[in-house]
């Protein structure tokens, strides 16, 4: 198996640019010599240039135009970006994405050459958010009931559901910690972790790293 792909999703945190550094740094230090994990940070866009970020937590299916407040595939291609979470369920519920407009999401990042993340909790979601589209798309397995709640999946259901999943790359997201991080990896055979809340915490995010990179 590759190397597993570990990804931090900041959301809408932290509160300053000086805070993203900190956090950034520290992680950065802690993980400096483990090569056998990629790790991927997603901070809000507006700080992506000044920490040379290479992911993103979305972006627009326009490359350009009368789209106030949207950011473009060329945007974050030219900012450094290299990953690009689509179809967060949080942007679902509160942004009202349907799969179709996720749909046109994921392919506007394919053609500008970056990787996109595509989030589902079902999968009717991967199904139509993919329609059309002929090559694997990195997928994040993320079940409602886990995100932000401290419930994670259990191994055996989130295993089951991986088997599913008819893609290469598939993560696990939803209450991860450095408790459980390996087993998702090692036995229930995802590829790597959407990390969310425990990416904010340096020292908890390094656990998740060193023990996914020696699973």
């Amino acid at each position: 198996m590759n190397k597993p792909l570990i990804i931090a999703n900041w959301k809408c945190n932290p509160a300053s640019l000086q805070e993203a550094k900190k956090l950034f740094n520290s992680v950065k230090k802690g993980i400096g010599r483990i090569k056998k994990a990629e790790v991927v940070i997603c901070p809000p866009f507006i700080f992506i240039p000044s920490l040379k970020a290479n992911g993103a937590q979305d972006s627009f299916w326009e490359n350009e135009g009368p789209f106030t407040g949207e950011i473009s595939p060329t945007m974050l291609k030219k900012s450094g970006v290299e990953y690009v979470i689509l179809g967060h369920s949080e942007r679902r519920k509160y942004l009202k994405e349907t799969d179709e407009m996720i749909n046109k999401k994921v392919k506007a990042v394919l053609s500008a050459g970056l990787k996109p993340v595509l989030c589902i909790a079902e999968l009717t979601q991967l199904k139509k958010s993919l329609k059309g589209i002929s090559e694997k798309v990195i997928i994040a397995y993320e079940p409602i009931f886990a995100i932000g709640t401290g419930k994670p999946c259990s191994i055996e259901k989130a295993g089951k559901m991986r088997k599913m999943i008819n893609q290469k790359m598939v993560l696990y997201g939803g209450s991860v910690n450095s408790e459980n991080a390996q087993d998702y990896i090692k036995k229930a055979g995802f590829q790597g972790l959407l990390v969310g809340s425990a990416s904010l915490k340096a020292d908890e995010f390094i656990k998740i790293v060193k023990k996914s990179a020696f699973s």
